[in-house]
């Protein structure tokens, strides 16, 4: 597994899928760059409306303080964000990645089938609202550290392997029988969340989960398959 996870992030920067890393990373930057916006703004609000109530201006020191903890708060709370945030970007071209891995890499088997946009749009946005319940869950436990990183990994693991390996799968048979092969496979594609979720912990590199998640998990599925573990 760890071999195909290579093999993945060698392709994520290759000069075939670099356009698609460069959309993601255009669109998440973005999308987390009107978070921060929206944050920033809502928490001026706050100051002009507490100074207007007390008929006067907050003292700079304090005005400061708020700044500066909203700030920090932002950073982590944004971090936390990264991975609902590349589920609903993915939506918008995980299939071009899908088909074009397929035609590069397995020509001999039958290309996917992809799914409706609204479809894979919905289960996106399902997707982005589970992990983010799940991480605000993990943000309360941030005062315990070594809780914090085992529920950060566990949850999003679990969720990332599950969210990723469907949508493999999916392109091959109906929804019902990928969510019963996921539940089937259900240590493998753990552990392949796992490492998703490792990339998604480290800085910067956080930013091509997307990309290297959907190539990682297709290429899950196909060794699967190659090896008579699957059968479509």
């Amino acid at each position: 597994m760890f071999s195909l996870a290579l093999r993945s992030f060698n392709q994520l920067l290759s000069p075939e899928y670099r356009p698609y890393l460069w959309r993601s990373l255009g669109l998440t930057i973005g999308v987390l760059f009107l978070l921060w916006l929206g944050i920033e703004g809502a928490v001026s609000m706050l100051v002009d409306y507490l100074s207007l109530k007390y008929a006067s201006e907050l003292p700079a020191w304090v005005d400061w303080a708020i700044s500066f903890i909203t700030g920090i708060g932002a950073i982590i709370g944004l971090s936390y964000l990264l991975a609902p945030v590349c589920a609903v970007v993915l939506a918008f071209f995980q299939d071009d990645i899908a088909l074009r891995l397929e035609r590069s890499d397995y020509p001999q088997d039958p290309e996917g089938k992809p799914q409706p946009f609204n479809t894979a749009l919905a289960y996106a946005l399902r997707f982005a609202a589970v992990v983010l319940l799940a991480n605000i869950l993990a943000l309360l436990l941030l005062l315990v550290p070594v809780v914090n990183m085992f529920a950060f990994f566990v949850i999003n693991g679990y969720l990332l392997g599950r969210e990723f390996f469907e949508f493999a799968a999916m392109r091959y048979m109906p929804p019902e029988k990928a969510r019963q092969l996921r539940k089937e496979k259900s240590t493998p594609v753990f552990m392949g969340g796992l490492i998703i979720a490792v990339l998604l912990s480290i800085p910067i590199l956080n930013l091509f989960t997307p990309l290297f998640a959907t190539l990682f998990m297709l290429h899950v599925f196909k060794d699967m398959k190659a090896k008579g573990k699957i059968a479509i």
